[in-house]
């Protein structure tokens, strides 16, 4: 079992910054692939980016354009998200997912799911 909490949303203008943690509790962290979705009102939970278990590899959404940077400390047993030049639209409820990895897009992927950490984007 692999419980998840996300930390680090909150509000911030345009252009801002936040970085996103997910802090895993349980066994074999460092055996899962980590992900994180998003999902705004309204709209379906889409996927933002994701991470091998080794960390050696990292996927991205097309529409992150570099402003979005994925990364896991193993010995910390979390993942972070690095979001920069933030825009209104990326307002959303973000989520963090822990799965087996060799696929990494889609929420099937994933077996387990953070609360989510509120994200607001002002203009």
């Amino acid at each position: 079992q692999v419980q998840l909490v996300e930390s680090g949303g909150g509000l911030v203008q345009a252009g801002g910054s936040l970085r996103l943690s997910c802090a895993a509790s349980g066994r074999t962290f460092s055996s899962y692939a980590m992900g994180w979705f998003r999902q705004a009102p309204g709209k379906e939970r889409e996927f933002v980016a994701a991470i091998s278990w080794s960390g050696g590899s990292t996927y991205y959404a097309d529409w992150v354009k570099g402003r979005f940077t994925i990364s896991r400390d193993n010995a910390k047993k979390t993942v972070y998200l690095q979001m920069n030049s933030l825009k209104p639209e990326d307002t959303a409820v973000y989520y963090c997912a822990a799965g087996r990895g060799g696929s990494y897009y889609y929420l099937y992927d994933y077996d387990y799911w953070g609360q989510g950490t509120q994200v607001t984007v002002s203009s």
